[in-house]
Order: structure tokens, then sequence, then C-alpha cells
């Protein structure tokens, strides 16, 4: 299968799995409303998709991702419903971790930065007492 068509059937995995968290049709107590679906790969043979979940609130991401491996015959099943493909991809759900972990580097840049001191503006203030 080619590239291009796994990569949109990932988007639409993605999608439906999205729209089935949102909609509270997974009943598992770990799967909260606040997941989101980051990104989804199918392999190329259709037998697997690696789908990565995030939390907006940057914790229980393990155990959101625990209710979802849980779920994930439900979710096939709904996925066969309403996808019109010969084979669903078992789904095998991951932790990703890249949102927070780029929150983090932004406060360590900030943190960074507020510690060095600024020589441009004291060089422009300089200047202007001369003029």
């Amino acid at each position: 299968m080619s590239q291009f068509r796994t990569e949109r059937l990932g988007q639409m995995i993605q999608e439906k799995i999205s729209s089935l968290i949102l909609e509270g049709r997974i009943k598992d107590r770990r799967v909260s409303s606040f997941l989101s679906i980051t990104k989804v790969n199918v392999s190329a043979d259709l037998s697997f998709a690696d789908v990565y979940v995030s939390d907006i609130r940057g914790k229980n991401i393990d155990k959101g991702t625990e209710g979802l491996q849980s779920a994930a015959g439900f979710i096939q099943s709904q996925l066969g419903l309403t996808m019109h493909i010969r084979k669903i991809p078992k789904l095998r759900f991951h932790a990703d971790t890249s949102i927070g972990d780029g929150f983090d580097l932004i406060k360590k840049i900030e943190e960074l930065t507020a510690n060095i001191p600024h020589s441009g503006t004291e060089d422009t203030e300089k200047e202007e007492e001369y003029d």
C-alpha cells in the first residue's frame, strides 16, 4: 500500500478515536476527555497502527494509555463499523510526552535568559546620555 494511503488511513483512525474519546463512548474510567490523539502510524501491511496519546493536563498519561489499550478491542470494532476497509489494524497505544517536554524546554530557556544581563539595552541608554 502506498505511503499516501497509509497516512490518510492514519488520519482517519486518529479522527475516529478522537471522536470516541470526546463523545465519552469509551467507558474506561482511566480514559478522560483531556486525552488527545497526536499521531497514528499505520504499518505498510495494515497489520498494526501505533497510536500516540497525549494528555492536555500533562499528568495521568500512562493511566490513560493503559485505559485505551484495555479498550482497544471496542475501539477496533467501532472503527470496523464506521470505516469501510477490509482489514482493521491492531491498535497499539503509546504515551506521547513531546508536548510536555516542549513546555519544560521553554521554561528552561526562559530561566536561562532571565539570568543573562542584557547588554544591548545598556548601550542604547549610554548613547542617549551623550546626545
